[in-house]
């Protein structure tokens, strides 16, 4: 298994798990699957703003796994923080990709001078809590019930990273 960047040739391998998601998870909180060219047009909307699109890929190109991570707040003063999301493919979980995969994020971000990042995971997925946590994210937060799916509340928990110990958020100190 090898991270690298998505290319177009992975868009259907990205649209397979993101729509498994939506189907089967509360990992993304709607109900609506896509198809290929939304995928293409999100993996293109993050490159356009610099941000890493990355996948999990075998030896024979099959997709396993991506990941990402974009503006956490549209507004500037939240420019130092980011949001991930990591996915992976519903015959893979729990051998590590998504490990991989997050490794990979917050190294992206600390070289693109990012301070945090955010990780908003449905308060029940305990494995990817514990990830968070092995990975030195800390719990900053729990909203109850503001999300819904599959006929019930969705919990959320808010994680963060600090990703480097500036004091002055637009020098290098």
């Amino acid at each position: 298994m090898r991270i690298r960047k998505a290319e177009d040739r992975d868009i259907d391998g990205i649209l397979e798990i993101y729509n498994d998601a939506v189907v089967n998870t509360t990992a993304i909180w709607n109900k609506i699957i896509v198809d290929a060219p939304n995928r293409a047009a999100w993996v293109t909307d993050r490159k356009r703003a610099g941000y890493p699109v990355l996948v999990a890929a075998d030896d024979e190109d099959r997709i396993f796994g991506y990941a990402s991570f974009g503006d956490w707040r549209a507004w500037d003063g939240y420019r130092h923080t980011v949001e991930h999301s990591v996915y992976v493919h519903k015959d893979r979980r729990g051998g590590g990709i998504g490990k991989s995969l997050m490794v990979e994020l917050v190294y992206r971000a600390k070289a693109i001078g990012k301070h945090v990042m955010v990780a908003g995971i449905e308060a029940k997925n305990i494995g990817s809590i514990k990830l968070h946590e092995k990975l030195g994210f800390e719990h900053v937060g729990h909203l109850k019930e503001v999300g819904t799916k599959f006929g019930g509340w969705l919990d959320l928990t808010f994680m963060q990273l600090k990703l480097d110990h500036r004091i002055d958020p637009d020098g290098s100190s």
